[in-house]
């Protein structure tokens, strides 16, 4: 049977994979999603001693396969190569009793590069066959910190492609604004926005429903808008590859033997990166539990406690931006598939999420989420706690997202027959200021001299990307209000 993709609130909607990752979002606002998912299953008997590309290729292959063996092959060979630090793409190392996978070593040093390497590859193989062929899809994105950056790496130059990228106004580091303002490309544009990433994403959504602003972008300008946040499956399916990864790893270290279960804990904000964890058990990766870490905005906790997702709530700047979220997107994937693809009922809660900024979902529905899905979260004081404890336990440095998941899983009851893996998503060099106040060393001065202390204070080097940006040119420094965000997407269009 032939994979298609629907939305998530309706079943109208028959397209292939190529098709759902070049749309991006369903017309009704919903995520695309795949009944198929989970009817091929990934054989894990041999993953011990494989290649992350190799790796890459037998799950992709399951989950996209109406791109050919080639396609895909060309896709993974470009997107991890040269550009990675580390041969294994996403190292796994002992931490204490515990595991981390270091997603962090691609060129924009987060996890985002995983999936942002290869979206653009994705992207490039989808034009249709006797369509427009100037066309071009320009992506749009708002992000809290990290896409913005590895979308923009990404993209930069990419033929048939463009990007714009939109942040919110002095609510991510100096090194994430610089990361994405220095960006060189012919085909990329950044705004910041007055308002935080709710309000960004909010309005990036509204864009993609414009019907009125899609006729005139195609008719002026031969341009049609696509994904690159965690909406796009071309985003999400990559993610799934560094679980398979992580077992693999296990199973070299023979800390495993094929069939253990093993338990994830997640630093995540979008729900993202942890839904990739469930799409890996529905591929038949022994997934025993996926823990969710959240930062004070701790809106996945409270759901996942009591069954009512209320958006109305103080947002607070935290430490760990990326994490700060109130409208935690993918859950609406998983919602689908543990409701049974229960299209009338998602179309109901997030009816009642735009409406209300609240939903609650049926007793029997939270019961089974919950026997895969834990939760804690952690405020500004136990991440700084972390980051120390961290340090001084392992001699390992984390980042305040990744101090999320450490400390959620220093709170749960360890089963010594199970290993548990904390994810690790960036690099402690984007962060170095709360680092190194963290770790008492000197935060004074400028991010690129924190990283200095950082580097000499604990005998770690910073990314050359990351530390170079201090001499890096400026390119992009306009501000933009909320409703001001679709002219400037129309401004971006006219200009390729």
């Amino acid at each position: 049977m032939a994979t298609t993709f629907h939305s998530t609130r309706s079943t109208t909607d028959s397209l292939t994979a190529k098709q759902a990752i070049r749309k991006g979002i369903a017309d009704d606002g919903g995520l695309f999603v795949s009944d198929q998912l989970g009817s091929t299953k990934v054989e894990i008997g041999d993953l011990a001693g494989k290649s992350y590309q190799e790796i890459a290729r037998r799950v992709l292959g399951a989950l996209l396969p109406d791109f050919t063996a080639e396609e895909l092959g060309a896709c993974i060979d470009a997107a991890y190569g040269e550009q990675w630090s580390d041969d294994r793409i996403t190292p796994l190392k002992p931490l204490g009793d515990d595991f981390i996978l270091e997603l962090f070593n691609g060129p924009t040093s987060a996890f985002k590069d995983v999936a942002l390497q290869i979206l653009p590859r994705f992207m490039a193989r989808t034009t249709p066959a006797g369509g427009d062929t100037d066309e071009k899809i320009m992506i749009l994105t708002a992000t809290s910190g990290d896409t913005g950056k590895a979308a923009l790496a990404g993209f930069a130059d990419a033929p048939g492609t463009a990007i714009t990228v939109f942040y919110p106004e002095g609510k991510v580091s100096q090194v994430q604004e610089l990361q994405m303002t220095t960006q060189t490309g012919s085909n990329v544009n950044v705004a910041a926005v007055e308002g935080n990433f709710d309000d960004a994403q909010s309005a990036v959504k509204r864009i993609f429903g414009d019907k009125e602003l899609a006729a005139k972008l195609a008719g002026d300008s031969h341009v049609v808008l696509s994904s690159a946040n965690s909406i796009n499956v071309g985003r999400l399916v990559p993610q799934v590859v560094y679980y398979f990864s992580a077992y693999a790893q296990l199973l070299e270290q023979q800390v495993i033997n094929v069939g253990d279960e093993v338990e994830f804990v997640v630093p995540t904000g979008n729900f993202g990166d942890i839904l990739a964890g469930y799409y890996a058990k529905l591929l038949g990766l022994p997934v025993k539990h996926l823990v969710v870490a959240s930062d004070k905005n701790n809106v996945l906790f409270d759901f996942l406690t009591t069954g009512t997702y209320n958006r109305q709530r103080p947002f607070f700047q935290t430490i760990s931006p990326s994490m700060d979220i109130l409208i935690s997107s993918n859950l609406e994937r998983m919602l689908y598939y543990l409701s049974d693809g229960d299209t009338r009922l998602i179309a109901m809660l997030m009816n009642d999420l735009k409406n209300w900024g609240t939903y609650e979902i049926p007793e029997p529905l939270l019961a089974k989420i919950r026997q895969l899905f834990g939760c804690g979260w952690a405020d500004e004081d136990q991440v700084r706690e972390m980051i120390a404890d961290c340090w001084e336990k392992n001699r390992y440095v984390i980042d305040p997202h990744t101090a999320c998941a450490y400390f959620v899983a220093q709170q749960m009851p360890h089963d010594p027959l199970t290993p548990r893996v904390i994810l690790a998503t960036a690099s402690p060099y984007k962060f170095p200021r709360v680092v190194n106040e963290s770790l008492g060393f000197d935060a004074n001065g400028t991010d690129f001299e924190c990283m200095d202390v950082l580097a000499h204070e604990t005998g770690t080097t910073a990314p050359a990307a990351l530390r170079g940006l201090e001499t890096a040119d400026v390119r992009f420094d306009t501000v933009v209000p909320i409703d001001g965000m679709e002219s400037f997407v129309e401004q971006a269009a006219k200009a390729l």
